[in-house]
C-alpha cells in the first residue's frame, strides 16, 4: 500500500517515493517560543504528528527534525520590526534567553505530555546552530547571490529564474511594502539572511559575523538545520500554509542556490481554524489554550478528534459547541473500548481485518482523517450491535492499539473494572430478574458513583465508564 500526499509544488496528489526505501526524511517547521502556544498552533502539529505516525505505520524509519526557532523571526515578513523574541523579553521584563528557556519547556510539555504527541529525533534551536548560518551565507556570497545594506546581508532574489516557484508568485507583479521602499533592497522580494544589530542598541542575543554584529535572519534556520541534519534534499517538508508565500518560498531559494539540488521532493501544507467562523485575535478575546480546554471540562482527546474530524488542507472551525460533539464522539469510542471486557456474543463475526485495513487505506489517501473517523464510528454501531465475542477478544484488542498508534488516542490503555464492581453489576442483573426494581436502583446508583453506567440488552448488562 502506497502514501499518498498532496504536493503543493506541483498541485497534485503524489505516491510519496523516498529518497531512501526504508527511510523517510521529514522536516517540520517548529513554532517561535516567544508566547504561550494556542490552540491554532497546535492545529499544525496535530497533523505533523498525524503523518508521523502514518508513515511509521507504512514501515518507514522516520527521521524528522522540527526546529525551534529563539531569535531572528521578525514582526514583519518584510524584514523589519522588532524580533518577536526580544520584543516579548521586553515585554515580561526578563532576557530573550529566559523567554526562549520558559516557552520551550511550555510548549514542550504541552506537545509531548498533555497532546502525547510523538516526539521528533532532532528539536534543533536556531541559536544552536549560529556558526553554521554564518557559513551559509558566507558560501551563498562566494557564488555571488548576496548583497549588503544599511541594516544587513540580503539575498538577491533576482539572480534565481525560478524564485517564487512554490508560491506560484508574479514577481513583475510585485511591489514594494511603505515600510520597505526606504531600505535599500533590490527588490521587495529580496530577504535578509544576516540583519545588523541597531545602532547604540545591546540585544539579548547578537553574534559577530563578518558583515557585522547582529543576527540571522528567520528563513535562514531551517535550510542550515534541514542541511546539517538530512542532507542536502529532503524527502518531506511541513508547514502552515501562511509560510508559503514567505518563508518556504524564501528556505528553497537560499537551499537551492547554494546546493544546485532540489531542496525537497514533497511539500505539505496544513490549513488553519477559525474560531466561530472569525480569525483568532487578542482584541476579540477568542485566542484559547490548551488550559483553556481542560477547565471547561473537555479532554484533549476530544480537542485531536475535533481537528481531526476536518482534513489537514481545509479551513476549520473551533467552537464550543463543536468541541462538545467531538467530547460525544470519544465518548462513544470509549464505550466501544470497554467492550474488550465483556464478550458477550458466542456467534459474533466482526471483520476487524477489514476495518484495519480500510483505515489504513483512508490514512494513506493524503491523510483522510475525516474518513478514518467514520470508519471507527462504524466500527463503534457495529459492535454496539453486534458485540464481540471470546475469541475475537485479541484481534478486537490489536485493532484498539492500531488506532492508538495511528491517532494518539488511548483506547486499549483502558483497564478492566474491579471484581468487586462486577459482583455489584451482578447482583444489580440478578435483583432485575427478581423485579426487585427499588435495589436495583439503588445498585445502579451505587455504579454511577463509581463512575459506571450500565446499559441493559438482550445479552445480559454492559457496563462502561462515564
Amino acid at each position: 500500500m502506497s502514501l499518498k500526499l498532496f504536493n503543493t509544488m506541483t498541485r497534485q496528489i503524489e505516491v510519496l517515493k523516498p529518497l531512501k526505501d526504508s527511510e523517510v526524511s521529514l522536516y517540520t517547521c517548529g513554532l517561535t517560543v516567544y508566547s504561550q502556544p494556542h490552540i491554532g498552533n497546535w492545529v499544525y502539529f496535530i497533523f505533523c504528528d498525524i503523518l508521523h505516525r502514518t508513515l511509521l505505520q507504512n514501515g518507514y524509519n522516520v527521521k524528522r527534525v522540527q526546529n525551534i526557532t529563539d531569535v531572528g523571526h521578525l514582526t514583519s515578513d518584510e524584514d523589519s520590526g522588532e524580533d518577536k523574541m526580544q520584543k516579548s523579553a521586553f515585554k515580561e521584563g526578563i532576557t530573550a534567553w529566559d523567554i526562549a528557556k520558559k516557552y520551550i519547556e511550555i510548549a514542550d510539555h504541552e506537545a509531548f505530555d498533555m497532546l502525547r504527541f510523538l516526539r521528533p529525533e532532532y528539536l534543533p534551536r536556531a541559536t544552536d546552530y549560529i556558526p553554521q548560518q554564518i557559513e551559509f551565507v558566507k558560501e551563498l556570497e562566494k557564488k555571488g547571490y548576496t548583497y549588503t545594506i544599511a541594516d544587513g546581508v540580503y539575498f538577491d532574489t533576482i539572480k534565481l529564474t525560478d524564485y517564487g516557484k512554490l508560491a506560484k508568485l508574479d514577481i513583475n507583479g510585485l511591489q514594494f511594502g511603505a515600510r520597505v521602499a526606504d531600505t535599500g533592497k533590490k527588490s521587495p522580494t529580496d530577504f535578509a539572511l544576516w540583519k545588523f544589530s541597531p545602532a547604540n542598541e545591546k540585544r539579548d542575543m547578537e553574534w559577530d559575523s563578518p558583515w557585522g554584529k547582529g543576527f540571522p535572519g528567520w528563513h535562514l534556520e531551517c535550510s542550515v538545520m534541514a542541511r546539517e541534519l538530512l542532507g542536502d534534499t529532503i524527502d518531506i517538508h511541513t508547514g502552515g500554509i501562511d509560510h508559503i508565500p514567505v518563508h518556504h518560498t524564501n528556505e528553497i531559494a537560499q537551499s537551492e542556490a547554494l546546493t544546485g539540488k532540489t531542496f525537497a521532493n514533497m511539500w505539505v501544507h496544513a490549513n488553519h481554524i477559525k474560531v466561530d467562523g472569525t480569525k483568532m485575535s487578542k482584541s476579540l478575546g477568542n485566542i484559547y489554550t490548551l488550559q483553556d480546554i481542560k477547565d471547561k471540562g473537555f479532554d484533549l482527546e476530544a480537542f485531536k478528534l475535533m481537528i481531526l474530524s476536518k482534513h489537514y488542507r481545509t479551513e476549520g472551525n473551533f467552537t464550543w459547541e463543536i468541541l462538545e460533539a467531538a467530547q460525544n464522539r470519544l465518548t462513544g469510542y470509549r464505550v466501544m473500548a470497554d467492550m474488550l471486557w465483556q464478550p458477550l456474543a458466542a456467534d459474533s463475526t466482526l471483520n476487524f481485518d477489514k476495518y484495519k485495513a480500510d483505515t489504513l487505506q483512508a490514512i494513506n489517501n493524503d491523510l483522510d482523517t475525516p474518513s478514518v473517523l467514520a470508519i471507527i464510528s462504524a466500527l463503534t454501531d457495529d459492535i454496539n450491535t453486534n458485540f464481540i465475542n471470546v475469541n475475537e477478544v485479541a484481534i478486537f484488542k490489536e485493532l484498539l492499539a492500531f488506532i492508538d498508534s495511528l491517532l494518539g488516542l488511548t483506547l486499549s490503555n483502558r483497564p478492566d473494572i474491579t471484581d468487586a464492581q462486577k459482583t455489584l453489576i451482578k447482583q444489580r442483573e440478578q435483583a432485575r430478574l427478581d423485579k426487585d426494581f427499588t435495589g436495583s436502583d439503588k445498585l445502579r446508583a451505587e455504579l454511577e458513583k463509581q463512575n459506571l453506567l450500565v446499559r441493559d440488552t438482550s445479552r445480559g448488562s454492559i457496563w462502561s465508564r462515564i
